[in-house]
């Protein structure tokens, strides 16, 4: 029993390793593909915004946390998404992806938010403190790592639509 256990679970696993051409296989990957790209924009929208209001070029926003859209909302919402156009939305896959973007968006404005406001509040104290003070020195922290509703939701939009073209994309792609 165990023996035929073993060489099942074997050839399950030598049936889904990927072959040599993996690389190519990623590249056809649209659900990864997707949420790639919902990332890329999003963090390309807070770094042009940043750079047209404050007139600055700011690298550290194409790689930041924080901010208008949400990158984290973009990208788990374009992964799910496009699993469920590539998989179906009654599958398990689409269900995990789902529960993971709701996750995600979750601790994006709320834990994080909370932390972000809290950070804040101790950099203003710390800021306060007088010279002499063992923590005065204190390295202030990162004040943007959350995010509010609005910047979820637009992140969340902004992976639907990037799954929509994709799936489109990919269709046509398919058909040619």
């Amino acid at each position: 029993m165990m023996d035929d256990l073993a060489a099942s679970s074997a050839s399950q696993i030598q049936n889904t390793v990927p072959s040599s051409s993996s690389s190519s296989s990623i590249l056809r990957n649209y659900p990864l593909i997707s949420a790639l790209v919902a990332f890329a924009l999003a963090q390309s929208i807070k770094f042009f915004t940043s750079w047209y209001k404050e007139r600055r070029c700011d690298p550290k926003q194409l790689i930041g946390s924080g901010g208008m859209p949400s990158s984290h909302a973009a990208t788990v919402t374009a992964l799910a998404v496009a699993i469920g156009f590539h998989d179906g939305f009654g599958g398990s896959l689409f269900a995990t992806a789902m529960i993971l973007a709701c996750v995600v968006m979750y601790d994006a404005f709320g834990v994080r938010l909370h932390t972000g406001r809290q950070a804040e509040v101790l950099n203003q104290i710390v800021y306060e403190l007088p010279a002499e003070h063992p923590l005065a020195d204190t390295r202030p922290l990162r004040e943007l790592v959350g995010h509010t509703p609005p910047q979820v939701i637009a992140g969340a939009l902004l992976g639907f639509v990037t799954a929509a073209i994709a799936h489109i994309i990919n269709k046509a792609a398919s058909h040619a």
